[in-house]
């Protein structure tokens, strides 16, 4: 089976200030951009345009909560980032292996040599 990476899903997480979004909203399980920033050494501001960018990845769900959102993890959509992250691992892995053994094959033929 292929799995079909998600560039927008994959841009997203890779900035590392949105992984710690991500790692900190998994631990409290929801936040606001002012809770979360107090966390993190950006302003509110830039919490809220990052929580933006995981929003429209899908990554995290924003509901109104008085003036502020309260954001939380959308839990399907990490496990399909992690299904994605597996299948790339395994074809780099495959492709590794392949080199490897073809690396072998050319260094035994200069044995031979």
């Amino acid at each position: 089976m292929t799995t079909v990476v998600d560039d927008e899903l994959w841009s997203a997480i890779g900035d590392p200030v949105r992984r710690r979004l991500l790692d900190l909203l998994l631990a409290e399980g929801v936040g606001t951009p002012t809770s979360l920033s107090d966390h993190l050494p950006i302003s509110r501001q830039a919490v809220t345009k990052h929580l933006g960018v995981l929003d429209r990845a899908g990554l995290v769900h924003a509901t109104p909560a008085g003036r502020e959102r309260r954001y939380e993890v959308d839990e399907a959509q990490l496990a399909r980032a992690v299904r994605q992250l597996n299948e790339v691992g395994r074809t780099w892995d495959a492709r590794l292996n392949r080199i490897k053994r073809l690396a072998e094959e050319i260094q035994r033929r200069k044995n031979r040599d």
